[in-house]
């Protein structure tokens, strides 16, 4: 999801329009947004691999937020403190050469009984991103979506 040429890294002092590119960002987290939730409604939750990493994400992230319930609703505030921005930025950067676009903003939901909403979504990074939806995931947090769009579905298939 790169908005220039592969390898050029981006100044933003040196933009001619960030207006348009940061409008390009949101696009990109939309799409991203968007593509997510069309995938939790064809699969459930419990059943998806985010990245060929899921395992190594969910590990580290259980080592370093274990405090973090994904059921809860995310303390936005709490996250994005001096704190909280410290700690995610040492977690995200184990993934800066194995992840594309590790640090790439996209959209989060606060809480995984929502959908995404004006008032139930926050701006993340793209690691936030995985490591919390890998979480709910495991846990079978999203697979409601899966149900809701599947009423029929046999209960059974999700053993």
């Amino acid at each position: 999801m790169s908005l220039g040429p592969a390898g050029v890294s981006l100044d933003p002092e040196q933009a001619e329009n960030f207006e348009d590119m940061e409008k390009q960002f949101a696009v990109k987290a939309v799409q991203h947004m968007s593509t997510y939730w069309a995938i939790l409604e064809k699969m459930r939750g419990s059943k998806l691999r985010l990245t060929k990493m899921d395992d190594e994400i969910y590990e580290h992230f259980q080592k370093e937020f274990p405090e973090f319930d994904p059921q809860d609703t995310i303390d936005e505030d709490k996250m994005k403190s001096k704190e909280g921005k410290e700690r995610w930025r040492n977690f995200m950067m184990a993934y800066e050469k194995k992840v594309d676009d590790y640090n790439f903003g996209t959209m989060l939901r606060a809480n995984p009984k929502f959908e995404y909403g004006e008032k139930e979504t926050i701006f993340a990074m793209r690691m936030q991103f995985y490591a919390i939806e890998i979480a709910r995931n495991r846990e079978g947090l999203n697979d409601w979506v899966y149900e809701r769009e599947h009423p029929d579905d046999d209960k059974a298939e999700t053993s």
